[in-house]
Order: C-alpha cells, then structure tokens, then sequence
C-alpha cells in the first residue's frame, strides 16, 4: 500500500516539475521563413536529404535538427547530420534497407550510406505520458534517465533536447526553421541555455555539464547563468557515467580543436577532477607547475594540428598529461621499494594507467602506444654504437621524439633541450654526419662477453668405432 501511495505522489510530482518546465522554456513557437535564415540545401548532406524526403514521401514529418542546423545557421560546415521524425525506429527500419537499430537507452535507427551515417531519432515525449506498448522509460536512484524511449509530438521533442541553440528543427518541405524554445535569440546573444529546470535536466544526464563546457569553447559562446551556476555542485555525478562513455566525451572534449579552452573551463567548473583524478592531485594553486605547463602546450599543439587538418593521437595526448603522475609514482615506488628505476617506472606506468581507466575505458590499443612513447623516454639519451640508428626505427620514435621536445620545452632543463636538440639534428641529417655526431658521444665501456668453458668429450668406449 506504501509503495502504491509512494509511485502515486511520485507521478504527480513528476508531472508538477515537467508543467514547471514547459511553463520556463516554452516561448511562442516561431516559423523562421527562408528568406529570414541562411540555411541552403546545397550546403546539406545528399544523404541526409535523401532521408528527409523519403520520410516525408512516406507521410511522415521529418526535419533536419540539432548540431547540423545549428552549424549552418552559424555559418560552420556540419560534422554530421542528425533527423528527428514521427516514424518509430520499426517504420524508419522498413523504408531503408540500409538501416540498423541501435541503442538501449535511446533507440535510433542509423541508415547508412557507406561511410556516412544519417542518425534518425524518434520524436521524444514526456516521462509522464500514459503507458503505451511502445514507450519505456527507466530512471535511477540518482534522477539519470536509464531507458527512455517515450515517444511524443514534435513540440514535446523540443522540450526534451539538451540546449536551445541545439533544438531548431528544418524542414525540407516549405524550408522553414521551426523555433520551439527560443533558440534562435540565444544564438544571436551567443548563449549556451538548458531547457528546463538544469539541474534536474544535469541529474537526468550528466554528460550534459560537459556539453555545455564543450559547446561554449566550441563556438565561443557564453553559459548562461541559471545554466551554470549548478555544475560545480553536481559535477560528481559524473561518477555514475560509464566509463567508456567518459572516454568518448573526453575525446571530443580535449580532440576537437578546442581543447585548451576546453580545458581551463572544465577547471573552472570542477569537472576535470572527475574525469582525471590522478592527474588533478598534482594541480597547484598558480597553475604553473612543469605538468600543467605541460597540459596546457600540448593541447595548444593538438588545436593547431587540427585546424591544420593534421593528424593527432589519443595515445600522445595521454602520454604527455600523464607523464607527472608517473615520474612522481615511480620515485616514490622506488623509495618505498627499493626496485631499480627501470623496474618502479614499468610497475608505476601499471599503476597510473590502471587508475586512469577506472574513470576513463582507455581502449588497450591506447594504453599499448602509451607505455611504448614512456619507455622510449629512458632510451632517448642512450645514443652510443648503433642504439640510436635502432631507436629511430621504432614505430613510436616520432611521438616520444615530440615528448621529449614538449618535456624540454615546458621543464626548461638545459640538459633535455640539448638533448632534444641533438635528435632533431640527427633526423634530418645525412649518414657520414650522423656517423660524427654519434663518434662525438662519450663512448660507454664495451659489455664484458662470457666465454664458454669448452664441454668436456665423454670417453670413448673400447670396441666402438
């Protein structure tokens, strides 16, 4: 009898909160005409048009919404294209052969067009909608919505998106931009808004503080201050997202072209520590200590090799953040210990990358790279005899050549800028030169060779040939 009482009152509250929501983030909708926007269908995905009409051809609505109309309203090229519609993911399946369902949490339909895929989202409802065969939904003790596939109207759709800038639908049918929430004014003001009460919309979905973050350093954009102001308090709840989660959002956080204004914002919030504890407890109150020198280069470096349509690494980018943390876990292994260097520095790369992925699911292919750029940092000064021809043929020689520079950069170690300066000369120098520069190096005595003793011949015995 409680527990009916108990969901009861649950229900109504619920309901209550949601009518609270809609009341604070519903303005009057707007229909921005074509000739009021700059959004042009030459500037949008063959594929994704495809989708669109189709759709539309079937007599379902379908509309361009999210990420992609925001980009281009800003004048950007979309990274993706995303189509939310009144089709169910089955109906959305049985119009594409080339779609596939995925998702527990959220079910999508995905239609693929060979390296493209156009992300198809069932119009979302309300938690408190009636129960129907066909809507789920799931929460935790928490508030995180663990199942939601309560489907609704377009309106509804508009409410349950994250930020307003990213809740502007368009058409294909009329090409008009249908603003629900007051998206469009936030973008012209440059703000970052949650729909609804934030903190409730932060409890649902974590991820979302760090989206914010992301999407203010992203487009230069301001968060807003009801937006904000709850972040701090919440930023543990990170802790109850999946770890292989955290580790995508962490690429697109500090991978993107924007990590270094990513990242002092993720430190003003407090939302650095939960995703790197290891590293936050070596932060210091100046902020100029060799690590965060270091944090803050290499991320300036990975922003410009984006921008340069250059390649980047996940596996240097964690080699250069967690490089601190291992020095001052192998000195203190080896105090502790006793062990020889070498041997603290493998068992303290065990240790620091171990507690990372606690947090972080570094994929083994990462961690891999990044024990093999560490090691490799304890071989760069040891050039003698023909080390240093053998070293440059490692496969990794390049990213702990670029290690070494950004260590010499930010520690301001006369020694390691010589030596940096040595391998960057004997890279691009030819042959006979790189035969001098080594004959320069002080020689390190010959290893002592171990000479068998000869084995002793059994005797013969008599009558045996």
């Amino acid at each position: 009898m409680f527990t009916r009482v108990a969901n009861f009152c649950r229900k109504v509250l619920s309901r209550e909160e949601s009518m609270a929501n809609d009341a604070i983030a519903q303005p009057h909708m707007s229909v921005i005409p074509r000739e009021q926007h700059n959004i042009s269908r030459k500037d949008i995905s063959e594929n994704a048009l495809k989708v669109l009409y189709r759709l539309n051809k079937a007599g379902y609505e379908a509309y361009l919404v999210g990420g992609g109309v925001r980009d281009l309203l800003l004048g950007k090229k979309p990274k993706d294209f995303d189509v939310t519609t009144s089709a169910t993911p089955e109906q959305v399946r049985k119009l594409f052969r080339n779609c596939r369902l995925v998702g527990r949490r959220f079910r999508l339909a995905h239609v693929m067009f060979g390296p493209e895929i156009i992300e198809v989202a069932t119009f979302r409802g309300h938690h408190e909608a009636g129960a129907s065969d066909r809507t789920t939904s799931q929460r935790g003790q928490n508030g995180m919505l663990l199942r939601d596939n309560i489907f609704g109207s377009i309106e509804e759709d508009a409410q349950r998106r994250d930020f307003t800038i990213n809740s502007l639908y368009y058409s294909v049918a009329d090409f008009t931009v249908r603003d629900y929430v007051g998206g469009m004014q936030d973008l012209k003001e440059g703000l970052i808004r949650l729909i609804g009460t934030p903190e409730t919309r932060y409890r649902e979905d974590p991820v979302r503080m760090l989206r914010a973050v992301r999407f203010a350093a992203k487009l230069n954009m301001r968060i807003s201050p009801e937006t904000a102001e709850p972040i701090p308090r919440l930023a543990t709840l990170i802790n109850d997202v999946p770890p292989a989660r955290l580790f995508e959002e962490a690429l697109k956080l500090l991978q993107a072209g924007y990590g270094f204004e990513t990242y002092n914002l993720l430190r003003e919030y407090n939302l650095f520590q939960p995703l790197f504890p290891t590293i936050t407890r070596y932060f210091t109150e100046n902020g100029d200590s060799p690590m965060e020198r270091m944090i803050a280069q290499v991320l300036k470096n990975t922003d410009t090799r984006i921008h340069n349509d250059m390649r980047v690494n996940p596996a240097f980018l964690f080699a250069a953040m967690f490089w601190y943390p291992l020095l001052e876990t192998a000195q203190r292994i080896t105090q502790e210990s006793g062990l020889a260097y070498y041997d603290a520095f493998a068992l303290a790369a065990n240790d620091v990358l171990d507690e990372g992925c606690r947090t972080l699911a570094i994929p083994k292919r990462i961690t891999t790279l990044v024990r093999d750029i560490w090691q490799l940092q304890l071989r760069m000064s040891r050039r003698q005899g023909k080390r240093a021809w053998k070293l440059m043929e490692h496969p990794k020689f390049r990213a702990a050549f670029d290690l070494l520079s950004l260590r010499a950069e930010t520690e301001r170690n006369q020694e390691l800028q010589r030596l940096a300066q040595w391998w960057a000369e004997f890279q691009v120098s030819a042959p006979p030169e790189q035969k001098d520069m080594l004959t320069g190096l002080d020689e390190e005595p010959a290893p002592r060779r171990r000479h068998r003793r000869p084995r002793k011949r059994a005797p013969r015995r008599e009558g045996t040939a």
